[in-house]
């Protein structure tokens, strides 16, 4: 009873970790834009993790899993850092244009994107109740935009359009990451799937990034690149982690509630007048953030009902094996 409960308590902290740290992320993105641009600002952060994940993989002898990989797997594994490269520089990029916690809102798209993928490349079903909860999600979506569609938005919307679709761009990408780095479980741990995919982009995107801007940073800059570095690492480790101790469906719901958590903390930014210059002040009504919520919930729902989807065909092929053996 009491390791039970003690990986509970485990799961939830490092669940909570993972998303404070997600949450913290786009805020520090926004302001890490006024002084580097989006590949250099990546590179820095795979750098960092590529080394340090290395030498952490290396420590434990973990590095072993590399020599069962055939040409085929390592082409999937190039193919995923590609696109997780992609996902992380358009989001930097995109996040010049949106506040914080509309960034990571667009970001919520990924479920859609994943279960479309899952449908034609791997062949998964998905159920009414998932396409239900992703009618919701995007329900949720409009309901938050709906200042834009209805011409009460004051902003520039030229701006915002150009933030989302770039978002979206990298909802894209993280997702043809996640399903092409599933097809590569069977051989590689997640970390070291992460570990090839930071050295990649560590050499990949070193000719198109710039480092002599980094030695022109105030020490504010330093902190904020330092604390982007630092987050890559521990965001990712928390969040394996915690698959450890909780199930996918607990991991997931915990995780989805970031958009919340940032706009949260970009609240308090604005409150206390935090960065004013670069964090603008939210125009957010209370139809907008039952959108929000409408989203964060949404999200939450696809989890559980796809949870329980697995745990019944499991169940079913359980029953089906066992009606063999017994006619056997």
């Amino acid at each position: 009873m009491e390791s039970s409960k003690q990986q509970f308590w485990l799961g939830l902290a490092l669940s909570c970790t993972t998303a404070l740290f997600w949450g913290m992320i786009p805020i520090a993105l926004k302001l890490s834009s006024g002084f580097a641009d989006p590949v250099t600002l990546t590179w820095s952060r795979f750098t960092f993790a590529a080394i340090v994940v290395f030498v952490w993989q290396w420590q434990h002898g973990r590095l072993y899993e590399f020599r069962q990989l055939n040409r085929k797997e390592w082409l999937r594994l190039f193919a995923a850092g590609c696109f997780l490269i992609i996902n992380y520089t358009t989001f930097a990029w995109g996040v010049t244009f949106l506040r914080p916690e509309v960034a990571q809102l667009g970001m919520q798209i990924s479920p859609v994107f994943m279960a479309l993928g899952g449908l034609l490349f791997l062949k998964e079903q998905v159920s009414w109740q998932q396409w239900a909860c992703f009618g919701l999600l995007i329900l949720g979506l409009l309901v938050f935009f709906h200042p834009v569609l209805t011409g009460d938005y004051h902003g520039d919307v030229h701006t915002l359009v150009t933030g989302l679709i770039i978002i979206f761009i990298s909802a894209f990408s993280w997702c043809i990451y996640a399903l092409t780095q599933k097809t590569l479980f069977k051989k590689l741990s997640s970390s070291n799937i992460l570990l090839m995919i930071y050295i990649l982009a560590t050499v990949v995107m070193a000719p198109f990034s710039s480092p002599m801007l980094l030695t022109t940073m105030s020490s504010n800059d330093t902190w904020v690149m330092l604390f982007c570095c630092i987050n890559t690492v521990v965001a990712y480790g928390a969040f394996t982690q915690a698959m450890r101790y909780w199930e996918t469906v607990q991991v997931s719901a915990v995780i989805a509630v970031v958009p919340v958590v940032v706009f949260v903390l970009t609240e308090l930014c604005v409150v206390f007048g935090l960065w004013s210059s670069i964090i603008s002040e939210s125009h957010v009504d209370w139809l907008s953030m039952a959108g929000m919520f409408m989203v964060v919930g949404s999200a939450i729902s696809v989890q559980v009902v796809s949870a329980r989807a697995n745990r019944k065909r499991r169940q079913k092929l359980e029953q089906q094996h066992s009606a063999q053996l017994h006619a056997a």
